[in-house]
């Protein structure tokens, strides 16, 4: 009897956590350039005397979904979307390095390059920072050029560079806090052949509407398994009925 409930309850907690997966997925459906996260599950066996035909279901981790989102025209200087299977660097909160496709960059009150979650991007020696100016250009190989106030329109100068690379699908991670860095932890090189696309910005990769049937039919899983705990529980009850009146 123990064996269906091993299955029932390590099948509702798999459901009960796919769940919250797609709940976060739903809720970046909107976020710009947000990679859906899916859930990774695998079976276990359970150690002990007497157990060794038991297993369960347990979450091995998360990946995220590299499909692109679509490409909107939005006209703004300051918005990019990457070309290909490109990323943009940014400074992670503890100072490393991470990557992105969101685009929506803008400057902050120290003129830092940010994008919309407040991540500095990266240049050629750091956070790119960006001098006050009458006109701000991003070029299709991320370099950043600025009309200094004052000047003739003609005068642009070179501020930075973006940093975009090209990343290994298989050494990439997402971390506690959402952020995509390398599984080693090092700095990827910048890759020149990265092209970026001004005045666009790439959408989530979630399609909402898949979302919410997938929504459904976790809950649904999650009933099935509670219902059939539940037939265990009635099964070792009339079993033991059974047991007495013999």
């Amino acid at each position: 009897m123990d064996r269906l409930l091993y299955i029932a309850m390590s099948g509702a907690n798999a459901a009960m956590t796919a769940q919250a997966v797609n709940a976060h997925n739903l809720a970046n459906a909107s976020t710009t350039g947000f990679k859906a996260d899916m859930a990774m599950f695998g079976k276990a066996q359970v150690v002990g005397p007497g157990h060794s035909s038991r297993t369960f279901v347990q979450l091995e981790g998360t990946r995220a979904d590299m499909v692109a989102g679509t490409t909107q025209t939005t006209g703004r200087e300051l918005d990019v979307s990457v070309n290909g299977r490109g990323w943009i660097a940014v400074q992670a909160p503890d100072g490393g390095e991470a990557y992105t496709r969101r685009g929506d960059l803008r400057l902050d009150e120290f003129g830092l390059l940010t994008n919309g979650a407040g991540m500095p991007v990266l240049g050629n020696a750091g956070p790119i920072a960006v001098p006050p100016n009458a006109k701000l250009e991003i070029g299709g190989d991320g370099t950043i050029s600025v009309l200094p106030i004052g000047q003739n329109p003609n005068t642009l100068a070179v501020v930075d560079r973006i940093k975009l690379v090209t990343l290994d699908e298989a050494n990439l991670a997402k971390d506690a806090d959402g952020m995509l860095r390398t599984a080693d932890g090092e700095p990827t090189p910048p890759d020149a052949s990265v092209r970026v696309v001004s005045g666009s910005l790439e959408t989530s990769n979630v399609n909402a509407i898949e979302s919410m049937v997938r929504m459904i039919e976790l809950a649904r899983s999650f009933e099935a398994q509670v219902k059939m705990m539940k037939t265990a529980e009635e099964n070792d009850r009339n079993s033991s009925q059974i047991m007495r009146m013999s």
